[in-house]
Order: C-alpha cells, then sequence, then structure tokens
C-alpha cells in the first residue's frame, strides 16, 4: 500500500507499506527513483504490524519494487508505477 502526502515545494513524502507477514527478513523498495539500489530504503518494522519506508520524492513517474532477503521481487497492490 502507498500512501502520499504533499511536502512544501513541489515534493510529495511517499510512504511504501507492506503487512509483516510477508515476507520474513528484510525488505527494500527499489525503483529508478534510487537507482534500482536495495538496502538504500530499507522497510522497518511498525508497532501496528506493518512494514514501511518514507521517500521524498519530486513530480514524475516513478517504477518500483520490493526485493526481499534471497533475491525474492514483490509488488504493490497498487501496482508497480507511482505518478506525482
Amino acid at each position: 500500500m502507498i500512501k502520499t502526502s504533499r511536502l512544501f515545494g513541489n515534493k510529495t513524502r511517499v510512504t511504501f507499506s507492506l503487512p509483516a507477514a510477508e515476507p520474513a527478513g528484510r525488505v527494500s523498495v527499489v525503483g529508478d527513483f534510487n537507482d534500482w539500489e536495495p538496502g538504500r530504503h530499507e522497510l522497518q518494522a511498525r508497532r501496528n504490524g506493518t512494514r514501511t519506508v518514507s521517500v521524498s520524492l519530486g513530480p514524475g513517474t516513478y517504477k518500483f519494487r520490493y526485493l526481499a532477503t534471497d533475491g525474492i521481487w514483490l509488488d504493490d497492490e497498487d501496482g508497480s508505477e507511482l505518478h506525482l
């Protein structure tokens, strides 16, 4: 699940979220906004049972996926492209 909130100027805070149960191990959001670099935006466990990470992005269209331990790729329930 993805949530967005406007910041000052033309930036938007994008929060990427996954349920805690899927999958075990570390999970990063990777995309063209971070050169598809694993570990750069790693999701952190939250008290409500989800794992999230927030990224500040400018206007544009971004492709992304989640990459878990052992090379497991996951897609977001809202799709794999973000339009800001």
